[in-house]
């Protein structure tokens, strides 16, 4: 079984901004397969479902963004969880919008969600689909550009990401992450 952890923000407000792309991957891997995820539960949303690769478990962390880890820290510790079923979703400023990066391991990159999860599982080594939001422009500070939303301009390529994104976690669920990232990094 694999879980599935979108990170960003709780709440209306940050339901279109930047940060939230990885809750937007999860929001439409569930609608695809018709999974709800509603039960509260480990400081987090949950929802499971049977997708043709397996069962699966969609996660949104409820903590904000800088505290994500202690919402996989307590999946994982409440059902036992292995780190090799995780695959995390998130967004990432050094990749540019419409492009996603797989990765098994890495530092956190400034990304204080991973830094979290880092810190809670004590390890750098998970599965990670980096969804890209691309730099803002000299001058605009980083933290207002990832609570802020898409440009409309940047609709179309959002809405690939979120596809592509969506393609991968489905094909992740029965081939390794090593042939997706080989599929899907291209």
């Amino acid at each position: 079984m694999k879980w599935i952890v979108g990170l960003g923000n709780p709440g209306a407000q940050y339901e279109k901004t930047r940060h939230n792309i990885g809750f937007m991957a999860v929001d439409e891997l569930a609608r695809r397969h018709g999974i709800e995820i509603k039960q509260s539960k480990c400081k987090a949303l949950i929802g499971e479902g049977m997708l043709p690769g397996g069962k699966v478990v969609l996660i949104k962390p409820m903590t904000y963004m800088n505290l994500s880890g202690e919402a996989v820290r307590a999946y994982m510790d409440y059902y036992k969880a292995s780190l090799e079923d995780l695959i995390v979703v998130y967004d990432d400023l050094d990749t540019e919008i419409g492009r996603n990066r797989l990765r098994y391991q890495g530092s956190a990159g400034g990304h204080n969600g991973i830094k979290s999860i880092i810190q809670h599982t004590g390890t750098q080594t998970f599965n990670r689909i980096r969804m890209g939001i691309s730099r803002p422009e000299p001058g605009f500070a980083v933290v207002d550009y990832v609570l802020s939303g898409f440009a409309k301009k940047d609709k179309p390529l959002l809405e690939q990401s979120i596809q592509a994104a969506c393609d991968a976690l489905e094909y992740s669920l029965d081939h390794t992450f090593e042939q997706t990232m080989a599929k899907f990094n291209g």
